[in-house]
């Protein structure tokens, strides 16, 4: 059994050159990202016709997906550019800690946005009523505090293993996986039947939304006019194509992290659902929403307006 006061992460490449080549790519997703969210959350805050439950659940997503790309990549890129992938045992378990704070709160507010489409499109007369501004804030705060559980449980199973192995983790960033690696024998059962239960509950929300959108879809079949199909399916498809990218990353870098021995692969395989997922999401709500893009451009000629105007001063 060791005590450890800090772990040793795991670079993309032992080349000092691509180690260097994918601090500036992983910059650019980054701002990717956030340029892309926040222009999400600026335009759904600040538009007047962009404050429906739709617009106040997708500002929230994209808050999340700020903060949830934030806990690994800038650390990651400091890293790569510093040569430095020592990381404090307390900076570990925050990792850990935010990354299923982030992750179980995103899952949790996509649930509640497939309500949210459910309840729009099966049950149009009862929308008000249902998705009110009490309601939707109620929804979101329960995402919030079921993503700080889920965060407080996976990071106490975690970290109540003693670590018998080496330092070095398989990984770029910390996380639980790579942790119980190095767990002794026979103590990291907490943790993965902790694991075994959130794989279990995420599947069983995963066949709810499916049956959401099996009863979305039906019911939009039935509407006569092709334009309010067409309306209906911008809103739904790329919540859908959210909920998949979600999911199907999370199982890619399941399956890598049980299949492939190699580190730089584990490492790769990572990027899937701690980068892609939140620089992807914005594209997707983005290019089928034309209130979104009506907003976009509305703001882009606003500050040409003005940037016009100053420049004649």
């Amino acid at each position: 059994m060791r005590n450890f006061t800090e772990f040793l992460l795991t670079a993309f490449s032992d080349d000092r050159m691509l180690q260097k080549l994918c601090a500036m790519l992983l910059s650019l997703i980054y701002l990717l990202a956030l340029t892309g969210n926040l222009l999400i959350i600026v335009l759904t805050s600040t538009t007047q016709h962009l404050q429906s439950p739709l617009y106040f659940f997708l500002r929230n997503l994209s808050f999340i997906d700020v903060c949830y790309i934030s806990v690994t990549i800038p650390n990651s890129i400091v890293n790569s550019l510093t040569s430095l992938y020592s990381i404090s045992f307390l900076g570990c378990a925050l990792q850990v800690f935010l990354l299923f704070v982030f992750g179980g709160t995103e899952f949790a507010l996509l649930l509640v946005m497939s309500y949210d489409r459910y309840t729009a499109i099966c049950h149009p007369l009862h929308y008000e009523t249902v998705m009110h501004r009490g309601s939707c804030v109620q929804m979101v705060t329960a995402s919030w505090l079921f993503g700080g559980l889920y965060g407080a449980l996976h990071v106490a199973g975690t970290f109540s293993v003693h670590f018998c192995e080496a330092r070095r983790l398989p990984q770029f960033f910390c996380e639980a996986p790579s942790l119980l690696k190095l767990a002794c024998p026979g103590e990291s059962a907490l943790e993965y039947g902790l694991i075994i239960a959130s794989c279990g509950l995420i599947f069983m929300c995963f066949i709810v939304m499916c049956v959401s959108y099996v009863n979305i879809f039906s019911t939009v079949l039935k509407i006569p006019v092709s334009k309010g199909r067409v309306k209906c399916l911008s809103t739904c498809l790329p919540h859908l194509a959210v909920v998949l990218l979600f999911v199907i990353s999370g199982f890619v870098t399941y399956l890598a992290e049980n299949v492939t021995t190699s580190s730089s692969m584990k490492a790769l395989t990572s990027v899937f659902y701690t980068v892609l997922p939140p620089t992807v999401n914005p594209i997707i709500y983005s290019l089928r929403n034309q209130d979104l893009q009506a907003a976009l451009g509305a703001l882009i000629a606003g500050s040409m307006s003005r940037l016009s105007i100053l420049n004649k001063m």
